[in-house]
């Protein structure tokens, strides 16, 4: 095989790989009930608990832009949701309620994680707004000081993020 073949094989191939990892993740197909795998084992497990009227659970294993993995699994029973004071989740509610703020966290993902590189992008606003912007989604719990004038997003705050940005139909 020469080497103009060969390049043209590796193309091929890697169109099939990007094309693949843009479809979303599905579990294989199945009959009636084993559609729903997971709700039928999150309800088995909820019923060894003693969780009577069940629960939320969202989990997650993903790979960033940058290349980092994070795997992360939280559930609370749905007495527990429905007898929190809901009010106590605003802060963190409102830290993502500006489109500026959510690319931040985008941008930060993918691997730009220092002000300079975040001033520098297009329609985010002035050097002021940003590190406005920096401290509101810090102060919430969404991002944290990686040193050096570095931001990260926790390590317990990817998942989440991304379940949130799920629920919310991106």
């Amino acid at each position: 095989m020469d080497l103009e073949q060969r390049v043209a094989d590796l193309e091929r191939r890697l169109a099939a790989l990007e094309q693949s990892a843009a479809r979303p993740v599905t579990p294989p197909e199945r009959d009636g009930d084993e559609e729903l795998w997971a709700l039928r084992g999150l309800k088995e497990q909820w019923v060894e608990l003693g969780a009577d009227n069940g629960g939320v659970l969202f989990t997650g294993a993903v790979r960033t832009p940058a290349g980092l993995r994070y795997e992360w699994q939280y559930g609370l029973a749905t007495d527990t949701l429905l007898d929190d004071d809901w009010a106590s989740a605003a802060e963190s509610f409102a830290a993502l309620g500006q489109p500026v703020r959510l690319r931040l966290l985008r941008e930060i993902l993918g691997g730009r994680c220092t002000a300079a590189e975040l001033t520098g992008l297009d329609g985010t606003g002035t050097t002021g707004q940003i590190y406005h912007h920096l401290r509101q989604l810090t102060a919430a719990g969404w991002l944290q000081t990686a040193g050096r004038g570095r931001y990260e997003v926790p390590a317990g705050r990817v998942v989440p993020l991304l379940v949130m940005l799920t629920a919310a139909g991106c």
